[in-house]
């Protein structure tokens, strides 16, 4: 089982990134897959949550009419749309797959975890 995270990098505060996370050796369209990152010093928090079908979505506030979270089944593909980046958007994002997760901010309710991708917004 590998879930694959990339899309990261260098932006400048107000600027886009599109993150992926690409599975491979699970049933794809039976997990629900979550976003969570963390900044150094700081505890992993959950960000964003698409369900098996893509009909459901959950959002930290934080992040809310910023970041959109998609999915393609066909592709095995779950994305971040990160829009209006602030300063605070600093942190290693890892995405994660939960066959019960139903939305959980909990950590323990994943199944799989990705290998987190960088993402740095600059002043």
């Amino acid at each position: 089982v590998q879930l694959q995270a990339s899309g990261g990098g260098l932006v400048q505060a107000g600027g886009s990134l599109r993150l992926s996370c690409a599975a491979s050796g699970i049933a794809f369209s039976t997990y629900g897959i979550s976003w969570f990152r963390q900044a150094p010093g700081k505890e992993r928090e959950f960000v964003a949550y698409i369900n098996r079908s893509g009909s459901g979505t959950y959002y930290a506030d934080s992040v809310k009419g910023r970041f959109t979270i998609s999915r393609h089944n066909a592709n095995n593909t779950v994305y971040l749309q990160m829009n209006s980046l602030e300063l605070g958007d600093t942190a290693v994002y890892y995405c994660a797959a939960g066959r019960s997760a139903y939305g959980s901010r909990n950590r323990a309710a994943y199944d799989y975890w990705g290998q987190g991708t960088q993402v740095t917004v600059s002043s």
